[in-house]
């Protein structure tokens, strides 16, 4: 799959606003577009409609933070979609896909997530979405039909995004599946946009819209999120219903990792969490977290061994 270009993502949040969005008058005079015309953006942007074509047709070379900036105040787009756009315009021109090194938890995180203890479920996300770690709660209450020592071995890690849309407990697991689904489409499309070069990265969203269809349908619709805070229903197969807030914490010494809390959204869910951290403390005789890796559990991260290319 092709990724996202400047000139797609402009042509898309064109076509969403109206004139009346941004105070056009029509006259009644019929439209062939469905949002604003090149010229009626160019106008309002206060560029000519020449070079915003060439925007759009990904020919004008590199473009101003000015004229970005214009551009994103006129399509109305949220703080998200214009870093998105930012990211798209910073694209080198020619740039070939490069094979990251497994990505590594930095010990500062890894000592945070201690800390919490097991009252507290968390979960360590990389870039694409991996489990770089967690504790036994996060595990238990995210994905205990999984190895909770995969995150240790990066061929064998979970991948949030392959569980989500690819795993069917995962899906069942969720009951506002859809709503969190899209934030994750939202959220791989920002960052496709911020690690253009990241073949990985590319390799994983091409075989999500191969895969699955609710993910391509999803990839199409072009939404782009930031994943930083929300809530999840869920109905886990040991404590039932519950509701979670998730909260990430962005760690300055490795931007890319997020350390993902969850904290109970009502008093039942509190009891459940607390039924749920009572579980595994029992069954795992008080033994602390641990990342090495074991087999179990589906669908993983790559299972290439690391390498970097072109």
């Amino acid at each position: 799959m092709e990724l996202e270009t400047l000139g797609v993502f402009l042509k898309s949040r064109r076509d969403r606003v109206t004139p009346a969005d941004v105070g056009l008058r029509t006259y009644g005079s019929a439209r062939r577009v469905p949002g604003l015309r090149r010229e009626e953006l160019a106008h309002l942007a206060g560029v000519s409609v020449g070079y915003y074509t060439r925007l759009e047709q990904d020919q004008a070379g590199t473009a101003s933070g000015q004229v970005l900036d214009a551009l994103a105040r006129v399509l109305l787009l949220d703080s998200a979609e214009r870093l998105h756009l930012h990211n798209l315009a910073d694209r080198p021109a020619v740039a070939g896909l490069r094979r990251p090194r497994p990505e590594r938890p930095h010990a500062r995180v890894l000592a945070l997530l201690e800390s919490l203890g097991e009252r507290t479920p968390a979960v360590v996300l990389g870039r694409r979405g991996d489990v770089l770690a967690w504790n036994r709660t996060g595990h238990a209450l995210m994905g205990e039909h999984t190895g909770f020592d995969s995150p240790g071995d990066p061929k064998r890690r979970p991948s949030v995004p392959r569980m989500f849309f690819l795993d069917p407990l995962t899906r069942d697991l969720h009951r506002n599946w859809e709503e969190l689904a899209r934030v994750h489409v939202g959220y791989l499309r920002l960052t496709a946009g911020r690690y253009p070069t990241d073949a990985r990265l590319a390799e994983l969203i091409g075989e999500l819209a191969m895969r699955s269809g609710d993910f391509a349908a999803l990839w199409a619709a072009g939404e782009v999120a930031d994943c930083t805070v929300g809530r999840m229903d869920l109905s886990h197969p040991t404590v039932g219903a519950l509701s979670v807030d998730y909260q990430v914490w962005l760690q300055p010494d490795s931007p890319d990792h997020r350390l993902e809390v969850y904290t109970p959204a009502d008093e039942s869910s509190a009891d459940a969490l607390r039924l749920l951290s009572e579980q595994v403390a029992q069954a795992e005789g008080g033994r602390p977290s641990g990342r090495a890796g074991d087999d179990g559990g589906l669908p993983y991260a790559d299972a290439q061994a690391p390498t970097t290319v072109g």
